[in-house]
């Protein structure tokens, strides 16, 4: 499904897979394989042929058709899978804010399994700010590592190189939130 929706992302904006390779910095023949559903390509690689296309990732991994609804129950808001590779051992994205093309934010979960990881850095237009509700995680920014625990905050530009990891025995989970949205 994330491979049709890319493929019919760059088909929309009538590009090659040349032109969004290109400009991704992968080959050909990579990008076909992420198209075709017989790759899963990283967060890092996912971030900058969204990029590329124009589009927030969110699209990419939207099942609410855009719904604007004020409330979201507990138990009720999706789960996004970034791991599908390892079923289950990773990260998965708890949307706290329907996604919605007139939102200025976006709000999420983090949910890391042990060792869950960004997979990379990742860098973008934009502010985020975290509060980590549970766990122990490694934030990295630009060269350097910040090891959070529960309670702590981070915040910063996102034109920073960032991601982050599980760096404890127990799952992580952080509150994210990033204007514009970006996933």
């Amino acid at each position: 499904m994330l491979g049709k929706k890319l493929r019919d992302a760059r088909r929309e904006r009538k590009m090659t897979l040349k032109d969004v390779a290109a400009g991704a910095e992968i080959s050909e023949g990579h990008l076909s394989k992420i198209e075709n559903g017989k790759t899963v390509p990283s967060l890092p690689l996912l971030h900058r042929i969204a990029r590329v296309l124009g589009i927030n990732l969110a699209l990419l991994f939207d099942d609410t058709a855009g719904q604007d609804r004020p409330v979201s129950r507990a138990g009720e808001r999706p789960l996004i899978a970034l791991d599908p590779l390892r079923k289950g051992s990773g990260v998965t994205l708890e949307r706290i804010i329907a996604h919605s093309r007139n939102n200025a934010l976006q709000c999420n979960i983090h949910i890391m399994e042990p060792g869950g990881s960004s997979d990379g850095q990742i860098n973008h237009e934009g502010e985020e700010v975290g509060f980590v509700i549970e766990g122990e995680v490694e934030l990295h920014l630009d060269d350097t590592t910040y090891l959070l625990h529960e309670g702590d905050t981070f915040h910063f530009k996102s034109h920073r190189p960032h991601g982050y990891r599980n760096a404890g025995p127990t799952r992580a989970r952080i509150f994210w939130v990033n204007t514009p949205p970006t996933f």
